[in-house]
């Protein structure tokens, strides 16, 4: 009870809300002039023990892996042979989703065998947002990298990464994605068979509209991708 009456005191509430200014006036100064360093969780002193105590959190490793490879780019052949050599260690060793995604990325940026491994391996990954962002950076290599998208798209149980494979095969601008294609119409989802259509779209220069039966008797027939798009494919092109 009495001490129930000393926090009642006219005098004591009265140094409470003095400390209590004094402390949002503060804050509030850091905020505009941006002097927030003296702040305990914004020290350096601070961060460098949360680094000893954590390790390094996923925005600061993927920044350090970006900042290494501008600098492998930079360095020329040598450097970016080492860059991506070491990148395959790196992913190998890495528990957050997002910073595989990033390293994925990153290699895609690098045309050497560590980077096309990477790439690859990352269409096996345990983690579905992983292989997704495998899927696009593979669509991104062309041609070399149809039979790793068709494959994946054959055996991948997940739907978004099926569709994201899908979609890949189309990005790789090139006809050998055909085949692979024209399985994905048999598909039975609906939301696979005219992704496939999108992606037969891209990579044959036609455009047969959203007939998934046209598209599948277009791709069944050798001779008819050989001849020219017909008047009507033409003026769908056109608008």
């Amino acid at each position: 009870m009495p001490r129930f009456d000393h926090f009642r005191h006219p005098m004591t509430i009265r140094i409470t809300l003095n400390r209590l200014q004094a402390m949002a006036t503060a804050l509030m100064l850091a905020s505009v002039t941006g002097c927030a360093g003296w702040l305990p969780w914004g020290s350096s002193e601070a961060t460098e023990k949360q680094i000893t105590r954590y390790g390094f959190t996923a925005d600061q490793r993927i920044d350090a892996l970006q900042k290494e490879a501008a600098e492998a780019i930079e360095a020329g052949n040598a450097a970016q042979l080492a860059f991506s050599q070491s990148l395959i260690q790196t992913l190998l060793e890495e528990h957050d989703p997002r910073v595989r995604c990033s390293i994925l990325e990153i290699a895609a940026d690098f045309d050497t065998p560590a980077a096309h491994a990477i790439c690859e391996g990352g269409l096996r990954d345990p983690d579905e947002r992983v292989r997704m962002t495998a899927c696009d950076v593979c669509g991104r290599r062309g041609k070399d990298a149809v039979p790793l998208l068709a494959a994946c798209m054959a055996s991948e149980s997940d739907i978004d990464v099926r569709l994201r494979a899908v979609r890949a095969l189309g990005e790789t601008g090139d006809d050998s994605a055909i085949n692979a294609l024209a399985i994905a119409l048999e598909d039975p989802d609906p939301a696979v068979q005219f992704r496939a259509v999108d992606s037969l779209r891209e990579v044959s220069g036609r455009d047969l509209g959203n007939d998934v039966n046209a598209w599948r008797a277009w791709a069944a027939d050798p001779e008819a991708r050989q001849t020219s798009p017909t008047m009507a494919e033409t003026i769908r092109q056109l608008f």
